[in-house]
């Protein structure tokens, strides 16, 4: 679903540019649509030290057998009683909660939470840490139901993000949440016990481990179905924002991960328009800007891996602001050309490896073209144009994209249409408009119809290389042939016109970068 549009004749005495960027902003509302792409909630599993993501174990090896109702009854008694032995037999709880018929089993016996968050608060270091272990594997259930019975835990859960080990934090952080992202319940629990201060409190935390653990926290709690109207306002009257803007662009001082976590947080928060105003005043604009800018400088260094992880959710944030129609003042900040120049550079450097970056790169050119006349003109002084096209044909997305781009452009007025008629851009068009997919020819004709409107040569040159012959092929589509008849006469007259009215150069020039 890349757009909706209004059939409409192309007459150049009917149609103005008011009518083609009325009907440009409704198939870049639809595009807009299309790229706010759903973030999937994951559930995190600490063992041995190491971060799991999903159902994967990481090499750690879980323990075959499963518990018994009577083996689990047993060890809950066991490790009442056999005082001196309470690490070990909670290790071997542990190890059979791995499975997801234990963790059943036990969330099913009376009374056995109450016995784990009575070990959970012991006051000796080495069982309070085994039973967080407990509780942790508990929270990577798919049981709703049993993420629900850890309810009377989050309390506590949140008491220990403050004054314990880093290892103790982190754990409780993924423990929390993984529970966030199974239960409404949980959720809904959590703000009223203090979640909000008690996150404030970790941010200033300097121990990376714990970064990441609050991080995702943040990421699983922003992107619940309530976020909107229960969660983001308190994370917005909060500090939260301000430090996370600080972690995204301390340099990586932190390491990838810290950065990683937050640009995400921030995407959602920006995607849920609660108060976008209140992160521009915050400065979040310019600090994305700049820190795209320090990514693009070290596409020179050898070591580039995981940097596509960091620059989408940065590309997102930055685009989605530019979406905005009230954000005025976020368009004014983004003045600095070198950014296109990064854009270029991202574009460059991870086509053949990670081809979805971009495309979020394109969409980010797209909203600076749509409205700033000195990003156009700085993609055609700084000579970035060639590089553009060479993107057409990579595929649907990117062709869809950089064809909108320079309708950005074409819109400007003759003297973009004659750089973009100078570069070759017509010979391009030719190719685009000899796909089959309705979409990219559609577009390909309403760049073509801008190049006529402002630039009547253009008509002429496209007919001298066979385009009448060209847009014949779609003249049975019942999704172009409206257009395609109309641009064809369009050009035919144009062509007829300047017969007796030979064209003369346009004395239009490019706005200064």
């Amino acid at each position: 679903m890349w757009s909706r549009r209004r059939s409409c004749r192309y007459r150049p005495d009917a149609i103005g540019l008011e009518e083609l960027r009325a009907r440009r902003r409704e198939q870049e509302s639809a595009l807009r649509k299309a790229r706010r792409q759903q973030q999937l909630v994951s559930k995190r599993l600490l063992r041995e030290g190491s971060l799991v993501n999903g159902d994967g174990l990481a090499g750690v090896e879980i323990a075959t057998d499963l518990l018994s109702d009577q083996e689990v009854l047993q060890l809950l008694r066991d490790v009442q009683r056999r005082t001196e032995e309470r690490k070990k037999l909670l290790s071997r709880l542990r190890q059979g909660l791995q499975h997801k018929e234990t963790q059943q089993r036990f969330v099913r016996l009376e009374g056995s939470m109450r016995v784990l968050i009575g070990l959970f608060t012991s006051s000796l270091a080495d069982v309070q840490l085994e039973a967080a272990c407990c509780l942790h594997e508990l929270s990577h259930s798919s049981d709703p139901a049993v993420a629900e019975a850890c309810l009377p835990a989050t309390s506590y859960l949140l008491t220990y993000l403050s004054g314990h080990s880093v290892e103790f934090m982190e754990l409780c952080l993924y423990t929390l949440g993984n529970l966030a992202v199974e239960s409404d319940t949980v959720r809904k629990q959590l703000l009223p016990q203090g979640l909000i201060p008690a996150l404030v409190s970790c941010i200033q935390s300097s121990h990376v481990a714990v970064l990441e653990g609050l991080g995702y926290v943040l990421s699983q709690l922003l992107q619940a179905k309530e976020a909107p109207a229960k969660i983001i306002p308190l994370v917005l009257d909060s500090v939260l924002p301000q430090h996370m803007l600080r972690l995204v662009s301390s340099n990586l001082q932190l390491g990838m991960g810290v950065a990683v976590e937050f640009a995400w947080c921030l995407h959602y928060i920006v995607c849920s328009h609660v108060n976008n105003t209140l992160l521009i005043s915050q400065g979040i604009v310019s600090t994305l800007v700049l820190l795209l800018l320090e990514l693009a400088s070290m596409m020179s260094k050898a070591a580039t891996d995981g940097l596509e992880l960091l620059i989408c959710p940065v590309l997102r944030c930055l685009s989605n602001l530019l979406a905005e129609d009230e954000t005025e003042g976020c368009k004014v900040q983004i003045q600095d050309e070198r950014l296109l120049v990064a854009l270029f550079l991202f574009m460059q450097h991870f086509l053949q490896q990670h081809p979805f970056l971009v495309q979020e790169c394109l969409w980010l050119l797209n909203n600076l073209t749509a409205d700033e006349p000195i990003f156009c003109s700085a993609v055609l002084t700084l000579d970035l144009l060639p590089a553009l096209l060479q993107l057409l044909p990579c595929s649907r997305m990117m062709t869809l994209l950089v064809l909108t781009v320079l309708c950005n452009m074409a819109e400007k007025g003759p003297a973009y249409c004659n750089q973009l008629h100078q570069q070759a851009v017509l010979h391009a068009l030719l190719n685009t408009l000899a796909l089959s997919d309705a979409q990219v020819v559609g577009q390909s004709l309403e760049l073509l119809h801008l190049l006529f409107l402002h630039l009547p040569k253009a008509a002429d040159d496209f007919l001298s290389q066979a385009g009448l012959k060209v847009l014949e092929q779609h003249q049975d589509n019942p999704q172009l042939q409206e257009r395609v008849r109309a641009l064809k006469e369009t050009s035919l007259q144009l062509a007829a016109a300047s017969q007796f009215f030979p064209h003369r150069a346009s004395a239009a020039v490019l706005p200064s970068t």
